[in-house]
């Protein structure tokens, strides 16, 4: 009999799995932030300057995650937030993905970068709860053409990205040769030679069935002419999106709008003044500006600044069950995670993405036993030391 744990008993445990069974050039592009990597330690550090101040002799007995978010009951109160990469960690890793959040009841965000096409993943898992990213790319028309994709195949919200007006800057995927389509160069072929099973596994599955892997959602005109470009800068972007451009987006889409890469209090108003149904706090995973802030450390003023107009989604940096109770604790209703499942993918595929959220669901269910609180609703500020640079939005 299989184990389900994988041997994995934590998220770092599964990133060093997923690191050992892929290249370096497609592991660090999952991992790694962008210049000094000041952003990507500051996201994890700053949970680690928020302590948990836990009550005692209270029944926790019936602990339930459960959330509700957009008429909608989630088991957990997380949802998988869109990663570009997971179609190369695994053959299909953003199927494999989806299906291990449907099975655990939360919803599943595919990014426009991705190595599997909308319409097959909405296929290949039917009844889950999908959402789609967008770019906006300079020919809006393309843009738009894809918010109709999605609307068609089914797609309950669209997550527009708004903090990628330039690539990040990512010297890495140079020194790695690390490529999109991916190519054979002399940097990189070693390391791939080093690591037969996602040799096979991977990049013969593609080669055998749809040729090198490509962004599946892009048109084919665009995927033709992007050849041999290192990954974050293969991805189209735009640096003239406006307001104007979300306005027209809500007018297109007739479901849930998120907006993506909030961190600043006033675009949140901004955000909410176009239409939009919720916004996540994010700094792109550390992965874009280096020297910003950490969302956590910016949750309690957006929350204070929209007042409870819309829902609010956090992400960077999130690699335990305590790092969620502490946003949730702090005013959030959604925690979104993506390298820690990332990690699963590459580790195992479906199982070592189940892993991953089940890794978050007994962490989770843990530490609200040991703080003395027996449901999500029931967090709050009190549960929580804060550092002098971080107020809750209830006290400020």
């Amino acid at each position: 009999m299989s184990d389900p744990t994988l041997g994995a008993y934590n998220i770092f445990d599964l990133r060093d799995m997923a690191m050992s069974r892929t290249p370096r050039g497609v592991f660090e592009f999952v991992d790694r932030g962008t210049e000094d990597e000041v952003g990507l330690r500051n996201n994890r550090e700053a949970f680690e300057r928020i302590k948990l101040k836990p009550r005692t002799l209270v029944d926790v007995s019936k602990r339930n995650q459960e959330i509700e978010f957009f008429g909608h009951k989630h088991k957990m109160p997380i949802g998988i937030a869109p990663t570009g990469t997971a179609g190369l960690l695994w053959y299909q890793g953003e199927i494999a993905l989806a299906r291990a959040a449907a099975a655990a009841g939360i919803p599943f965000t595919l990014a426009t970068g991705s190595q599997t096409s909308m319409e097959k993943v909405a296929e290949a898992v039917p009844g889950a709860r999908l959402w789609f990213q967008l770019y906006m790319w300079p020919d809006r028309s393309l843009s738009h053409q894809l918010v109709e994709r999605a609307k068609n195949a089914g797609y309950e919200a669209l997550v527009v990205t708004v903090d990628g007006a330039a690539a990040g800057n990512r010297e890495y995927n140079m020194r790695n040769g690390f490529t999109m389509p991916f190519q054979y160069t002399r940097r990189n072929i070693w390391d791939v030679l080093k690591h037969p099973r996602w040799m096979f596994g991977v990049l013969a599955r593609y080669i055998m069935t749809t040729g090198m892997p490509r962004y599946e959602n892009y048109p084919s005109a665009i995927k033709s002419k992007i050849t041999g470009l290192p990954m974050g800068r293969a991805s189209l972007r735009t640096d003239s999106l406006s307001w104007d451009d979300l306005r027209q987006l809500r007018q297109m889409w007739p479901r849930k709008l998120i907006v993506k890469g909030i961190l600043h209090p006033q675009d949140a108003v901004l955000a909410a003044d176009c239409g939009a149904d919720a916004v996540v706090v994010s700094n792109h995973g550390g992965r874009n500006l280096d020297v910003t802030m950490a969302p956590i450390e910016v949750l309690p003023d957006i929350l204070q600044a929209l007042g409870g107009r819309i829902p609010v989604i956090v992400d960077s940096g999130f690699r335990r069950g305590s790092d969620v109770v502490k946003a949730l604790a702090l005013g959030a209703d959604m925690v979104y995670v993506g390298r820690s499942t990332l990690y699963g993918v590459g580790a195992g595929g479906e199982a070592g993405a189940t892993r991953a959220i089940n890794i978050f669901r007994e962490e989770i269910d843990r530490v609200m036993a040991l703080i003395g609180c027996p449901d999500i609703a029931g967090l709050n500020s009190d549960y929580l030391v804060l550092p002098k640079n971080v107020k809750a939005a209830t006290a400020a």
